[in-house]
């Protein structure tokens, strides 16, 4: 017990000290860079978690008045489908890319690099963080996830206004890829002990905002402490939109990111209704940023969405907990925080409600591994890929599913498949005119597809029912909240609202957003 106290006495005083020193972040001037859009600003509030029925409620119930007012004077979508896995970074990824995983090449927040021979790991979990290293996370999340990661045949939204010489910012954003150069400052403390260097150089859009890091808003000096998350809040968000307003400044297009309601959705479960109060406030600084409500519409395109669900987690912890890490007991899984040698024959890359089983032994088959995971109820299905195509099994059928691209079945988004076996694994269902219909798992082809081709390696897919989530080594659990990283329908639906235009993306996709986005900043 006196360890215990000791212990957290230190960490205390650690925590005091860093929230004093070394914290104060260079204030940037916005009108310095002569940021007046030339047309019509959009400004994309992405709220991370935001799903439709906690938000119909709280609308209903007069509590998320800014919600309300945007649903009443612009268009309401119920169900736009994310990317896969369900996985902030993917789905941003997919946003700012307008393309799935296979193209983007960000696989999820976990994940393990061929090339590097490590596991990726962008900030799952304290423990795992800790496990795998600091100094490597922080660089990971920070630098690499952008400047290295993130595919390099692809363009983000930021590259492309660039090219057109309109300008772009993103406040708060994971992904935010751009063409100008940005230098963000690191906190004196974290180069100090040499966990970070003190600035790190990177190219972004032509404002790039990112808590403690970089920021405008004078308004944001007490949002940047350890108690405000170093400034990666929705308070932070808001403000530096909100400078921007005022200064007259908003460029072509901003991508602001609100983070602060997932992790009540996580601790609470998915109809916490005071997380929606809290990002309505927020919503409100926005909006009252211009004269009236009215006004703010007129000025510029509002678009607020989601980025993906989550799914209730059980309370049983034996029961809602699907432990990956029992694949030790038949096979060497490479440990948390070592480093991978020739003797490990499996990785671990867990995100949620999904999971990546990597296999560095080529005499592991990717049937045999299926084999040890289809006796688990809790699995929904298992997936791999291999020259023969992409193949799905579940415990519910005695076949298995294969599908590639190209083929006489279209979808609703104009996709062709080559698909043969059972359709019901991932309840698909297909007309006379060869038509497919996508039931529990909306674009599952084209979602699941970029999952399967998003990095090099052997490694299977697998996806946990609706109340279940997977485990490894450390990962972060949320028995008695809610998850997501599935495919599943109730992690990928999320709404959106557009307002200042009668326009809308082509599908109801994340993946359509950044086509849509670019015409509108024309």
């Amino acid at each position: 017990m006196k360890k215990i106290v000791i212990t957290l006495i230190s960490v205390v005083l650690i925590l005091v000290v860093i929230n004093w020193y070394g914290l104060s972040t260079p204030i940037k001037n916005v009108n310095n860079l002569k940021m007046k859009s030339t047309s019509k600003p959009v400004v994309l509030v992405v709220v991370d978690s935001l799903m439709d029925e906690p938000l119909q409620k709280a609308i209903g119930e007069g509590r998320a008045p800014a919600f309300a007012f945007l649903s009443k004077h612009g268009q309401y979508f119920h169900e736009v489908v994310s990317s896969y896995p369900t996985m902030s970074v993917t789905i941003d990824s997919t946003l700012l890319t307008g393309t799935y995983a296979n193209q983007h090449r960000l696989p999820g927040l976990v994940w393990y690099s061929q090339n590097d021979n490590r596991l990726v790991n962008y900030g799952s979990g304290k423990k795992e963080v800790f496990t795998l290293g600091v100094k490597q996370v922080l660089k990971d999340g920070i630098y690499n996830l952008n400047q290295e990661h993130l595919g390099k045949n692809v363009k983000t939204i930021y590259e492309d206004l660039d090219e057109r010489q309109a300008h772009s910012a993103s406040i708060n954003g994971l992904i935010y890829r751009g063409n100008q150069d940005h230098n963000l400052h690191v906190p004196k403390i974290a180069s100090t002990l040499n966990i970070l260097p003190d600035t790190f150089h990177v190219k972004g859009p032509t404002l790039l905002s990112m808590g403690s890091l970089s920021q405008y808003s004078p308004e944001n000096n007490g949002q940047t402490n350890i108690w405000q998350e170093l400034g990666f809040n929705d308070t932070f968000t808001a403000n530096e939109v909100k400078h921007l307003i005022q200064n007259d400044s908003l460029p072509s297009f901003t991508l602001a990111y609100f983070p602060d309601l997932d992790h009540r959705i996580h601790k609470h479960g998915p109809m916490d209704l005071k997380g929606i109060e809290k990002v309505d406030q927020h919503l409100q600084t926005i909006l009252d940023a211009y004269p009236t409500w009215d006004e703010a519409i007129e000025e510029m395109t509002l678009i607020v969405s989601g980025d993906s669900s989550q799914s209730k987690i059980g309370n049983d912890r034996t029961e809602s907990l699907i432990d990956l890490t029992l694949l030790s007991k038949r096979y060497q899984v490479a440990e948390l925080g070592e480093p991978i040698t020739k003797k490990d024959q499996i990785v671990l890359a867990v995100n949620e409600r999904m999971a990546y089983i990597n296999l560095l032994d080529d005499k592991i088959t990717f049937s045999e591994m299926a084999s040890k995971l289809m006796d688990d109820s809790r699995i929904s299905f298992i997936a791999w890929k291999d020259e023969e195509g992409n193949h799905v099994l579940s415990e519910e059928s005695n076949k298995k599913l294969t599908f590639q691209p190209e083929g006489k079945y279209t979808d609703h988004y104009h996709q062709e498949w080559d698909i043969s076996g059972d359709f019901s694994i991932l309840d698909l269902s297909v007309n006379k005119q060869n038509e497919i219909k996508y039931g529990d798992y909306p674009d599952a082809l084209a979602r699941l597809y970029g999952a399967l081709h998003s990095h090099k390696g052997r490694y299977l897919v697998v996806d946990a029912k609706p109340g279940y989530e997977f485990i490894g080594e450390h990962s972060p659990t949320h028995d008695g909240g809610a998850g997501h990283g599935s495919l599943h329908k109730r992690d990928s639906l999320t709404p959106m609202i557009i307002t200042g235009t009668n326009t809308q993306p082509e599908h109801e996709r994340i993946v359509d957003y950044k086509e849509w986005i670019l015409e509108l900043t024309k």
